[in-house]
């Protein structure tokens, strides 16, 4: 029996390289999209809706008496709500509440998988490595890991989760694709030591210098908010 394929897309610059009909994309934003969504849905939001763009968060949020959060840069946007960090979302503020999201890089990547075809769009970080690992194995379709990267430059953290993902599921994929090839790689080599070698990442030097340590911490951490946003109906749910 023929197995689906994986790829691993490095950057959304890329994207228009790889083929994502009939495939599941898992959208990849360690710092700290992906990792803040999982969180919230995991501490009962309703839904996260992704928006592209600043001034549409502010009017959905608007319409439907939701949250409206986000960042740019690390920082958090004047005139939204709150910000990108999972430490905001504890379930005793965001229960039964539906997050509005807009990102740097996150939010505007899984726009283009959806724009491109993909058949599945899920949001995946390492907070919900397994049910990531686990939804992917029981679709049997082609994937596409897709990293959000930093304003379209590589970026390691997105990378070394991808590594994550195809060192949990690939003898159920045919890979034959060197950025796969060299993410699992590099996950393999410093899988043990990922607090101490992620330090050395330009992203977390970016955030740190707002104080965010704890944040970059938590966004390594495995399985601590170990639930599968899917995207439904323009809205992030828990699949």
């Amino acid at each position: 029996m023929n197995k689906p394929t994986l790829f691993t897309c490095l950057s959304p610059a890329l994207l228009h390289l790889y083929d994502l009909n009939q495939s599941v994309v898992v959208i990849i934003d360690v710092f700290r999209a992906t990792s803040t969504i999982c969180t919230a849905l995991y501490n009962g939001a309703k839904a996260v809706v992704p928006v592209a763009d600043v001034e549409r968060c502010k009017q959905i949020g608007a319409e439907i008496g939701g949250i409206t959060a986000g960042e740019r840069d690390g920082k958090v946007i004047p005139g939204l709500q709150y910000g990108n960090s999972p430490a905001e979302y504890p379930r005793d503020f965001i229960e039964g509440k539906t997050l509005v999201l807009t990102t740097t890089n996150g939010t505007k990547l899984l726009h283009m998988a959806l724009e491109c075809g993909a058949s599945e769009v899920v949001t995946g970080s390492f907070p919900n490595l397994s049910a990531v690992c686990d939804f992917l194995v029981k679709q049997n379709k082609n994937v596409i890991l897709g990293c959000s990267a930093w304003k379209d430059r590589f970026n390691l953290e997105d990378t070394l989760f991808a590594g994550a993902v195809i060192s949990k599921v690939k003898e159920h994929f045919t890979i034959h694709c060197d950025s796969s090839l060299m993410a699992e790689n590099m996950y393999e080599l410093h899988k043990n030591d990922m607090e101490n070698f992620i330090q050395l990442t330009t992203h977390w030097h970016r955030l740190a210098a707002y104080g965010l340590q704890k944040d970059l911490q938590y966004c390594v951490t495995k399985d601590v908010a170990n639930v599968l946003p899917i995207y439904r109906d323009g809205m992030l749910v828990v699949g």
